[in-house]
């Protein structure tokens, strides 16, 4: 089903996208050796897990970062893809509101607002009914879970990219007290979480998702392009976790929340507004008008 938006201040968006890229299926050849590790914190080497999913995550966004600019010479069909998200990225980081990791390029991107933007879902009749709540594990989805681990929910989070290790399931009386800001971390959910398989009998009442972009009118989104937000959506619905009436929420654009003058400040949310429009044939809905504090001011850059 289509993901619930959540809007984020400022409204730009994070989103996940299309196809599953070629490391995406490797990493699912991985999965059922790995998901049958042990992670128990005792013997747990914070250090060394740290220091490879570091090592892996350099190495993908460099394949990345090749695969798309070789698209884009090649005028491969899929490189619109990429340009899309260039752009988000472009922007995260020209108009300030990028937050570390940086740079946040071929990356779930952070930004300023994932917190408020989680403290709205968490206001959220669907989370707050929830008792299992599934979330990525990427920086701006990181109060989402911690959300979830204080509200006394059972968190499942994919450990990074699948190359370590399939799902952890969390709950908050497996976390020694203190530990659950750091059991929202990519080390903590491996430290304290149990790994978890294919044959797990489980039921995630909510799926809590990061993006690049995405439509807010329809629902399709864009992710960072490796694809593993569809392939964990494809086994939990082989393990009977998930099925069509599950919510999937992500952050996005509520055009009638947007100022002109916020929609003055963002040109890409100028251009997103006008080809919706174009496309559509219909005029987006404008928020009333704010006057904007001087931190989110931005001069005109020459020659725009």
């Amino acid at each position: 089903m289509p993901p619930l938006l959540l809007p984020a201040s400022p409204s730009l968006s994070l989103h996940v996208a299309g196809a599953a890229a070629s490391s995406s299926r490797r990493a699912m050849v991985a999965v059922a050796s790995a998901a049958s590790r042990s992670s128990s914190s005792s013997s747990f080497d914070a250090s060394a897990f740290e220091a490879e999913r570091l090592r892996l995550d350099a190495e993908a966004r460099a394949s990345m970062a090749t695969t798309a600019l070789g698209a884009q010479a090649e005028a491969d069909p899929r490189a619109w893809k990429w340009k899309i998200r260039k752009r988000v990225w472009d922007v995260l980081e020209a108009e300030g509101v990028a937050r570390n990791p940086r740079p946040v390029h071929h990356r779930i991107p952070n930004f300023d607002g994932a917190a408020a933007a989680a403290d709205s879902l968490g206001r959220l009749d669907v989370f707050q009914n929830a008792q299992c709540v599934k979330v990525n594990p990427d920086s701006p989805q990181k109060q989402v879970r911690f959300l979830t681990l204080s509200g006394d929910k059972k968190l499942l989070t994919p450990q990074p990219r699948l190359r370590t290790g399939f799902f952890s399931a969390l709950e908050s009386q497996m976390i020694p007290t203190g530990c659950i800001p750091e059991a929202c971390t990519s080390v903590g959910a491996a430290k304290y979480g149990r790994p978890i398989g294919l044959d797990e009998v489980i039921k995630v009442d909510l799926i809590v998702i990061g993006s690049v972009a995405v439509d807010p009118s329809t629902g399709a989104r864009l992710g960072k392009g490796e694809g593993f937000a569809e392939l964990e959506y494809g086994m939990l619905r082989y393990m009977g976790a998930i099925d069509d009436s599950t919510m999937v929420v992500t952050t996005g654009i509520y055009w009638e929340k947007l100022s002109p003058e916020k929609l003055g400040q963002i040109r890409i949310l100028r251009e997103l507004k006008r080809r919706i429009e174009q496309e559509t044939g219909t005029i987006l809905p404008c928020g009333p008008s704010e006057n904007l504090p001087p931190t989110a001011q931005r001069r005109r850059r020459r020659g725009r």
